[in-house]
């Protein structure tokens, strides 16, 4: 089982028994980003032992190397990632990420110049021993260690939060269709595309055609009830926003404010908040009240959770 796999159980657990979820996806970024510093310490002090000439040059030269690291480790490497870089230039193909990175890092070494020469009265040596062999970086060079370092964290940051929910939300719903054992052709946990008529372009009588995602879905004998997940916290506004734009009948999600439930309630929308005390027990109203076969769910809830996890992993 990977790291990622067990936090995502941890996750659910969590989710089901009404826990705050959120120091798990916490757990994993520091876990792979402590991984990733140790590693990258070690390609440090390695690259500048074994450079025969050492230059101001040396990182530049041994962490943009295309034989060695992917364009997008080149761009952490010198202090940016990819998401900004895509988000300045609306595209990131492999040309654009090196040389908005190498321009970027030229400002990056102009600044710690500045620095340095503004805060003469300090001064700041990092070493790093390897196999007892240690290599010292001056200021400038341990700065720049240093972003990279907080470049990494920021985007493992971004990344692990949008792909805990993008991969939780799908199996939570597995998960408690299998603890209150509704029929398999009952349900469907995959995205459907639903196209919705827009308003006409202006001087236009043709009306735009959109996609959109819907996150899992109920069959009933002649019905069709699309659900929506949000992992969120209380008081998001985009709640009844994505509930209305996807026509969902069912909204599951892990905290509710009483705004966001009032909002719910008007929109003859079930709801299901799994934070509240046994908030997962909802759910079987739900399945009720759309005339979905199921079960009530009577028993140990840490040892359904470990027996549904072995069928759904």
């Amino acid at each position: 089982m990977t790291l990622k796999e067990q936090v995502i159980k941890n996750i659910l657990k969590r989710l089901i028994k009404g826990q705050d979820y959120r120091i798990e996806v916490v757990n994993l970024i520091n876990a792979v980003f402590l991984q990733f510093a140790i590693d990258f310490f070690k390609k440090v002090v390695n690259a500048k032992l074994n450079n025969e000439t050492i230059t101001t040059d040396w990182y530049r030269a041994e962490f943009t190397n295309p034989k060695k690291f992917k364009p997008d480790e080149i761009a952490i490497h010198l202090g940016l990632n990819k998401k900004t870089i895509t988000n300045m230039y609306k595209k990131a193909p492999r040309e654009i990420i090196l040389d908005a990175s190498n321009e970027h890092y030229e400002s990056l070494c102009e600044l710690i110049e500045g620095l340095i020469d503004a805060q003469d009265e300090i001064d700041l040596t990092l070493t790093i021993k390897l196999r007892g062999v240690s290599a010292d970086l001056t200021m400038n060079e341990s700065l720049i260690v240093i972003n990279t370092l907080a470049v990494k964290r920021a985007a493992l940051r971004g990344g692990a939060w949008s792909s805990a929910g993008k991969q939780t939300e799908k199996l939570l719903m597995l998960t408690l269709c299998t603890l209150f054992e509704v029929p398999q052709q009952y349900f469907a946990n995959k995205i459907v595309e639903k196209i919705v008529e827009g308003k006409a372009k202006k001087g236009s009588q043709k009306k735009t055609k959109v996609k959109r995602e819907v996150d899992f879905y109920f069959m009933s004998s002649d019905e069709e009830y699309r659900c929506e997940v949000k992992l969120m916290g209380a008081g998001n506004s985009e709640s009844a926003d994505g509930v209305i734009a996807r026509d969902s009948s069912v909204f599951i999600a892990d905290t509710l404010s009483v705004q966001n439930k009032t909002q719910l309630d008007d929109l003859g929308v079930h709801w299901v908040e799994l934070r509240s005390e046994n908030g997962y027990q909802r759910f079987e109203k739900v399945l009720q009240d759309l005339g979905i076969p199921h079960t009530k769910f009577e028993g140990n809830i840490d040892e359904k959770l470990e027996e549904i996890f072995a069928k759904i992993f």
